[in-house]
């Protein structure tokens, strides 16, 4: 009997410990993407994409979320030069080409819903690592005069 007791102790502690050999990760928002820690590590997307390995379906949703991230870093860039390049002409005294600036605002503004679609991939993609269910999503809008409820599976 204390035999049996004592196996029993033994396997539910391993059992326990097992959980916790994998540390879960956090996701911070913030206006330029997301900040991800993992214990008290901050960790780049690319590093987190390759914790994400041992889980084949945070991975996929993850790498997703890296391909926009990617795209949006692109995007701002770009619209940055575009619009750093008149700003500089103007303070030295040229004249400005006001169509590359309008431009190159096109474009930062496109890598921010680059950036929300990032955001939301990795989010789903974390909550999937940690183990926590990401299938139903409650949402209230406004629109107009009235409000809805968005569930989303």
């Amino acid at each position: 009997m204390k035999k049996n007791l004592f196996f029993l102790v033994l396997i539910s502690s391993a059992i326990g410990l097992n959980a916790q050999d994998r540390s879960e990760i956090k996701m911070y928002k913030t206006f330029g993407g997301a900040r991800f820690e993992m214990d008290t590590l901050v960790l780049s997307p690319k590093q987190v994409l390759q914790v994400l390995k041992t889980e084949p379906l945070a991975y996929e949703k993850f790498k997703k979320a890296k391909a926009n991230y990617d795209a949006a870093d692109v995007l701002g860039f770009t619209g940055g030069v575009l619009i750093g390049f008149p700003l500089g002409t103007m303070v030295a005294g040229g004249n400005p080409e006001w169509g590359m600036a309008v431009a190159g605002g096109v474009l930062v503004l496109g890598s921010l819903s680059f950036t929300s679609i990032f955001r939301s991939h990795a989010f789903e993609a974390i909550e999937l690592y940690n183990g926590k269910s990401a299938r139903i999503k409650t949402r209230f809008q406004f629109y107009g005069t009235g409000g809805r409820l968005v569930v989303r599976f």
